[in-house]
C-alpha cells in the first residue's frame, strides 16, 4: 500500500531524513516513532502530501505521490499533532466542509457527520461553535474529519493528544478494527504503551535513520528487552542526555 524508497530530506545543510526505505502492507498498523527531530513529522508531511522538495520515491497504492498528488491524497486520511479547526464553525458545518472537499455527496456527508459526532459523545454539541469547545472535543472532531471520506491510509499523528480516558480506549479499539477491515495505519507517538498495544510493526528512527523495524517481539528477542520504551532507550538515548538528566538533578544538590 505504501512504498518509499531512498527517501531523502534536508533543510539547508541539515539532513533531516537519510536515505529511508520502508514497504506497508495493507491493514498493517505502523508504529512509527524516534526521538524529538528524528524526522518523524517529516516523513509524515511528505506521505500526506504537504512536502515535495525531497528526493527518492513515495508511492501510495502504486501512484507517484509526485506525479498524482492529488489521486493519493483522496486514498490518505491525515490527523495532525497540531492543526487550526475553523474554530467560528460548528463540528457539523467543518464536516461538511471538509466532505466538500472530498467531493462526497451532502447527503451522505450529512449523514457521517451526524453519526460520528454522536459516537464520539458530542452529539449534542453538533451545532455549537468549536471556540467553547475543550482540546479533547476539538481532537474528535478532527479524527472525526480524518475518517469521514473512509480513507483507504490513515495517518495518525498523535491523535491521542488532549482525549479523556474513554476517548483513548475509543481511538485505540477504532484502530485495530480499521485494521482488520483492510485498512493501512501510519501512527506516530510517543506513548510507548499504546504503540506497543495498537501496532502489528514498528520501525524506530534516529537521526534520519531506521534503526530498527520489526513486529515488537522480534524487536525485544533482537535487544534483549522487556518492552518498547527499554527498546527505544537503548537504540537512541546518548550520553549526552544521561549527562543532561545528571546536571538536573545537580541543580538539587
Amino acid at each position: 500500500m505504501i512504498r518509499i524508497r531512498n527517501l531523502n530530506k534536508s533543510y539547508g545543510r541539515h539532513r533531516v531524513l537519510k536515505d529511508i526505505s520502508i514497504d506497508i502492507e495493507p491493514g498493517q498498523v505502523i508504529g512509527y516513532i524516534g526521538p524529538n527531530g528524528a524526522g518523524k513529522s517529516t516523513t509524515v508531511k511528505i506521505l500526506a502530501g504537504m512536502l515535495g522538495d525531497f528526493t527518492g520515491e513515495v508511492f501510495v497504492k502504486g501512484m507517484d505521490i509526485r506525479k498524482e498528488p492529488v489521486a493519493v491524497k483522496a486514498l490518505i486520511g491525515f490527523v495532525p499533532e497540531l492543526a487550526e479547526l475553523y474554530d467560528v464553525l460548528t463540528p457539523y458545518e467543518f464536516l461538511m466542509l471538509m466532505g466538500a472537499l472530498y467531493n462526497l455527496p451532502e447527503d451522505v456527508a450529512s449523514e457521517r457527520a451526524v453519526r460520528m459526532m454522536d459516537a464520539f459523545g458530542l452529539g449534542g454539541d453538533l451545532n455549537q461553535r468549536m471556540d467553547t469547545f475543550s482540546k479533547g472535543m476539538r481532537q474528535k472532531v478532527l479524527i472525526a474529519s480524518g475518517l469521514l471520506h473512509n480513507p483507504e491510509v490513515l495517518i495518525l499523528d498523535e491523535p491521542l493528544s488532549g482525549l479523556d480516558a474513554n476517548g483513548v480506549i475509543l481511538v485505540k479499539e477504532l484502530i485495530g478494527r480499521l485494521a482488520k477491515g483492510g485498512k493501512t495505519i501510519f501512527y506516530c507517538s510517543h506513548m510507548m504503551d499504546v504503540v506497543e498495544k495498537v501496532s502489528d510493526r514498528i520501525i524506530l528512527i534516529d537521526q534520519g535513520e531506521v534503526v530498527a523495524d520489526g513486529r515488537l517481539e522480534e524487536l525485544r528477542q533482537m535487544q534483549n528487552k522487556s518492552s518498547l520504551e527499554d527498546i527505544f532507550a537503548g537504540l537512541t538515548a546518548t550520553d549526552s542526555t544521561r549527562e543532561a538528566c545528571q546536571k538536573l538533578l545537580g541543580v538539587f544538590d
